[in-house]
């Protein structure tokens, strides 16, 4: 049996992904950003949040499936668009989208992804795209063309990453973008043999240091080149603008990640977008920024009836999920979650995760007295 499927809970597979991976590699993908208040808030608001059971409640037909954007889904989870999946495993991106397969749920391709869309498109799962707008409109245009020709019907606007967060330990680590070789970060690496050979030597051997695959090709360099982060990256004048723009252009589904404030979920209910994500980008951006179980229940009551409303951040349990759909949330996304399964054993990694925290929903719906997902939201106390 695999190691990373004798894990009991997230934080197991998470000690397994700290063993397997750089540390520059796994403080990025589980650090916080500045002096990382905001990813502390996240943990202590779920262990804060309490729900209210019903006893003598016959739960023997329960389920965890809901119904989103008029499909059913066995479970109410996402995965989460990551920049960092691809450099996790050899083909993450692909793995990961053949775990959403399995699960049955949808998987979301980060702008910056170093796989391209069609190259995951063909492991069968249902993909949305997470957009940034780049500073040049009209290769964002180009790129939701491409998009769009490979049958994905939902994009996720990412819109609270105006500039790149200070997360110091990036620098310290070298692993900040461009990617800058030093002794430091050789002797780590050196110190995880297993990622050297199954993750950089592989890369190495087939195409070299990555890039980022949807980036045009004047401006597909290396991750460890300078032009490859600057010339087209994120754009501190993306506006409302751009939003009523997306919406003319984009005939899928819109939805904008990123929102912690009610007047901007109410905005954006009236730009004509279908959803919204509830995140506060897993602690990794604003260090002042709430936690969105702390915000959900108002956003929700503000436009719930207008659009849909999902959550994500900080998700290391079932029962943390439970506290976000029981505040209002039709689905969560996952980030680290996923990943440290990827990590800790590849696709059956990242599946083994999936069903973790299924589990736990699972039990947290039995001891709560619900039958379904929709039963959480009279469970808030």
């Amino acid at each position: 049996m695999a190691a990373s499927q004798t894990c009991l809970n997230i934080d197991e597979l998470r000690r397994q992904a700290r063993r397997f991976l750089p540390r520059g590699l796994f403080d990025y993908i589980d650090r916080g950003t500045e002096d990382e208040t905001s990813l502390r808030r996240l943990r202590e608001s779920f262990d804060r949040g309490e729900l209210m059971p019903r006893v003598l409640v016959d739960t023997a037909g329960r389920h965890t499936g809901i119904s989103l954007f008029g499909r059913e889904r066995p479970l109410p989870f996402v995965i989460a668009p990551t920049a960092a999946a691809g450099l996790v495993r050899y083909d993450g991106e692909v793995l990961l989208a053949r775990a959403a397969r399995a699960a049955g749920i949808p998987f979301c391709v980060s702008t910056q992804s170093i796989t391209s869309i069609e190259a995951i498109a063909e492991a069968g799962a249902e993909l949305w795209f997470q957009l940034y707008v780049w500073r040049d409109r009209s290769l964002t245009h180009a790129l939701l063309d491409r998009v769009a020709a490979c049958g994905v019907d939902t994009l996720i606007l990412t819109v609270d990453t105006a500039v790149s967060p200070k997360r110091e330990y990036n620098l310290h680590n070298g692993f900040s973008v461009p990617v800058t070789p030093s002794l430091r970060g050789t002797l780590d690496v050196a110190r995880h043999p297993a990622w050297l050979v199954g993750v950089l030597l592989r890369l190495l051997k087939n195409g070299g240091w990555p890039g980022y695959a949807h980036y045009p090709p004047q401006f597909r360099t290396r991750i460890t080149d300078s032009s490859s982060h600057d010339p087209i990256r994120l754009c501190d004048r993306v506006s409302w603008d751009d939003v009523a723009e997306l919406r003319r252009r984009w005939r899928g589904r819109i939805i904008i990640k990123g929102l912690l404030a009610p007047a901007d979920a109410l905005r954006a209910s009236e730009a004509g977008v279908e959803a919204i994500v509830v995140s506060n980008h897993g602690g990794r951006n604003l260090d002042s920024a709430p936690s969105p179980l702390a915000v959900l229940p108002r956003i929700v009551d503000a436009v719930g009836d207008r659009l849909t409303v999902l959550a994500d951040s900080g998700v290391r349990r079932g029962s943390d999920a439970a506290k976000l759909l029981a505040a209002g949330a039709a689905a969560v996304l996952l980030g680290r979650a996923p990943l440290f399964g990827l990590a800790a054993g590849g696709q059956a990694g990242a599946e083994h995760a999936l069903a973790i925290l299924q589990d736990e929903l699972d039990r947290t719906m039995a001891l709560l007295g619900c039958r379904t997902v929709a039963d959480l939201r009279s469970c808030v106390g």
